[in-house]
């Protein structure tokens, strides 16, 4: 295909255009947006399109092209009103046509940005209409036609999500990088804070979409009178950080409600200084939209020692019980458990079991003596690792897998990290699932990649650490990989499943992602890292790039797992899809990036694809 390039605007280098044609002649149909982040406020992933379908996808070729430079990209675009809303890689927002790429005009981030942006959020009411943006821990309100700030919103165009968190602002750290979510004229901020101590607390913020006055918060960590105040030390409250939604909360629109999916509390790997089961830690958390009070929540965590969060949005469905529809919220964490609650009661829609899990023999720990977990699903990715799980790639990686793990801690599941010894986690520190966030169709089937990639790390002394941070430490993420840098257990090292949550089996499930070279010498279907999500169509595809080393974007069978289309993205497409229709045409867009593929070309861009006119 040929390639017509023009200079853009300021910080961004070129971009590809599709040759101009009158909506007249392809036909003017209805516009469908892709309006929120996740495609909705209940962040289903899920798109009514048609137009691309099983029998022509693999035609899809591309319509247009934007190229960034060189960074992480994790961004979804947001297309509404006929305009398309994309952050860049050096720290700008475009504000694009959707059907040829062309820029109308570019907001600049006075902070400097943020590279985990991941999306945008949308409001308006008669004409009146902002742009919300979160960066570091600033949120700023645009005019959605210029990209000039609203100076009636907080301090001329942005409020501070330092302010008003916990003692003074300077003392707090916010980087949120997932967008408000919104109910009415309320958006709700989730943070993005700290694990490590000191941490700021994670709190859930509903605040005036026109003025940006704050109008409810709920603590996280509870205070004094709150609801699981007890769960944690009298003074933890004053101190403590962490149990942050920093992935993104969603919306029940219909019956006003706030679903939260909160991480690990502070420190991640050792909770001497917090003993209890620390509410609201590794919790899903329903709040009233209007008012921020809690009306249910489930704590799937207790006492976290594993950095277990839950990594991915919680996503809004609807599933069949005994014959009747049940409104339900699903939430998946790194534990790989996929979870399922009634959206109204908070009841477990498959049943929970209480287990034993073993004590800490960590200095100061106390570790809770029982965990839940539910029956189904079954977890996305390994929980356990022995010598006959580990990688067969080459018998030398074998024997030195095998000579790794006998100096590891491996246990079963809720194993403590040892102190100074690396402990085995599986499925590990980044999945199952990640943030790129599931996909729900209205048949109640889930839809989630997750990487099976095992981890480790320890528990270490730092006696010279000063006096506001924990003596206790972890000693950094580790991979388990081999001596030639691939993961040392068995494939595959990622995959892609559905599942059917009426009944909690999986419909399918299979490898995602290859490593270029090791296809070269005849080893294929491997799986690898990803990160990212899928987007679900109604004509039965599933959409997703994800994959790091094989930088392809894909098109499934949603039916049955099977690759319909695919095409290798000039970098690796590390965000989630978004899809829409302009004037009778649906078009896919993805953001890739070199940030996470140290190997590959570096760089970065937004390509779109649409169906051959």
């Amino acid at each position: 295909m040929s390639m017509n390039r023009r200079t853009l605007l300021a910080g961004v280098s070129a971009a590809t255009f599709a040759p101009a044609v009158s909506a007249a002649a392809v036909g003017v149909g209805a516009d469908v947006e892709w309006r929120a982040y996740g495609g909705d406020a209940g962040g289903t992933r899920y798109s009514t399109l048609t137009q691309i379908n099983k029998q022509n996808v693999a035609q899809l070729a591309q319509a247009w092209r934007i190229d960034l430079p060189a960074g992480t990209l994790q961004f979804q675009p947001i297309m509404v009103e006929r305009t398309l809303y994309a952050a860049t890689t050096d720290k700008r927002l475009l504000a694009v046509d959707p059907a040829t790429g062309a820029i109308k005009w570019t907001f600049v981030f006075p902070n400097g940005g943020n590279s985990r942006m991941r999306g945008a959020t949308y409001w308006s009411s008669g004409s009146d209409k902002r742009l919300l943006l979160s960066s570091q821990s600033i949120v700023y309100a645009l005019n959605p036609d210029t990209g000039e700030l609203i100076q009636g919103f907080g301090q001329g165009g942005q409020i501070d999500l330092r302010n008003d968190l916990r003692g003074e602002a300077k003392d707090n750290e916010v980087n949120m990088g997932s967008p408000a979510a919104l109910y009415r004229d309320i958006f709700i901020t989730h943070g993005g804070v700290g694990e490590t101590s000191p941490a700021s607390p994670g709190d859930i913020r509903g605040w005036d979409v026109r003025t940006g006055k704050l109008l409810w918060t709920f603590h996280t960590i509870p205070r004094p009178g709150d609801y699981g105040y007890e769960t944690w030390p009298a003074e933890a409250y004053k101190t403590a950080g962490g149990a942050n939604a920093w992935q993104g909360v969603i919306v029940d629109e219909k019956n006003g409600i706030v679903f939260c999916a909160l991480g690990s509390p502070s420190d991640d790997f050792w909770g001497g200084a917090r003993h209890g089961d620390n509410l609201f830690g590794n919790s899903v958390v329903a709040l009233d939209a209007r008012t921020g009070k809690r009306i249910w929540h489930q704590q799937v965590v207790r006492h976290d020692m594993w950095d277990s969060d839950f990594a991915s949005p919680p996503v809004l469905m609807t599933v069949t019980r005994k014959g009747r529809k049940v409104e339900a919220v699903a939430a998946t964490n790194k534990l790989g458990f996929v979870y399922l609650f009634d959206r109204r009661t908070g009841q477990s829609l498959f049943e929970m079991d209480e287990i034993t899990v073993p004590p800490s023999d960590v200095l100061g720990e106390r570790a809770a003596a029982t965990q839940r977990v539910p029956r189904l699903p079954a977890p996305l990715g390994r929980r356990v690792v022995t010598s006959d799980t580990l990688t067969a790639r080459t018998p030398e990686a074998n024997a030195w897998a095998r000579a790794k793990l006998s100096t590891m801690r491996v246990g079963t599941m809720f194993t403590p990290i040892a102190f100074n010894q690396e402990t085995i986690v599986a499925p590990g520190f980044s999945g199952g699932a990640e943030w790129g966030g599931l996909s729900v169709d209205p048949n109640g089937v889930l839809y989630v990649n997750c990487e099976d990639i095992v981890w480790s790390t320890a528990v270490i002394d730092q006696p010279t650490r000063t006096p506001d941070r924990s003596r206790m430490h972890f000693a950094g993420y580790h991979k388990f990989y081999d001596q030639d840098g691939y993961p040392a257990t068995s494939t595959p090292w990622g995959t892609l499943q559905a599942i059917d949550m009426n009944t909690g089996q999986y419909l399918w499930k299979v490898p995602f992602g290859e490593y270029p070279e090791l296809v070269a010498k005849g080893l294929r279907n491997t799986g690898s890292e990803n990160y990212g999500g899928p987007v679900t169509t109604a004509s039965g595809l599933l959409f997703i790039a994800a994959t790091i080393f094989d930088r392809k974007m894909r098109a499934f069978d949603s039916s049955n797992g099977q690759i319909l289309w695919e095409t290798e993205l000039p970098f690796a497409g590390v965000a989630t899809p978004a899809t829409y229709m302009l004037d009778g045409r649906q078009y896919v867009v993805i953001a890739a990036s070199s940030g996470r593929d140290r190997k590959g070309p570096r760089g970065a861009a937004y390509v779109a694809f649409a169906l051959p006119r």
